[in-house]
């Protein structure tokens, strides 16, 4: 049936985006196992190893999370040694979070891994710098605005 040839799954870039990411993923997986950490738990900790502590709403927000995703993340790592959360004496809502010794001593091994997975892409560094603006600019122009949010009510409000 090809009554939509926009439909077909070649033809997706939702498809491609996905099996981009799930391919990227798994080789980051492949190499991030050997240190014990998830690829989730390596996104947190490149946020944190950008400054000295961070906030868990801030963390979140870098990574285009809700905070109760990378709550029980922050705990877990908190397990391995590697962040130290501490409350806001100010406002105990605010979580602070903080690299030990270990988190700060992780950062090489995990830069060879970047490096590995960089040169797997086989991209020159100018076509591989020009993919992640490319792609940094299609997540900006696709974040769901107020206007979408009304589209969105009126067809619901329309069926």
């Amino acid at each position: 049936m090809k009554k939509y040839p926009n439909l077909l799954l070649d033809n997706q870039l939702c498809f491609s985006l996905y099996s981009a990411t799930n391919a990227i993923t798994r080789y980051y997986r492949l190499f991030l196992k050997e240190l014990g950490i998830t690829y989730t738990q390596y996104l947190v900790l490149i946020a944190l190893w950008e400054g000295e502590c961070k906030k868990a709403a801030d963390i979140a927000g870098m990574l285009k999370l809700d905070l109760p995703t990378i709550t029980p993340i922050l705990k877990k790592l908190e397990q391995m040694n590697l962040v130290t959360r501490k409350r806001s004496i100010t406002d105990e809502r605010v979580v602070n979070i903080e690299l030990t010794k270990q988190g700060v001593d992780l950062e090489d091994q995990v830069a060879a891994i970047q490096h590995k997975v960089a040169c797997k892409t086989h991209l020159p560094a100018s076509e591989f710098n020009e993919l992640k603006k490319t792609l940094n600019d299609l997540t900006s122009a696709l974040e769901i605005s107020e206007h979408d949010l009304l589209e969105a009510e009126h067809l619901k409000n329309c069926a």
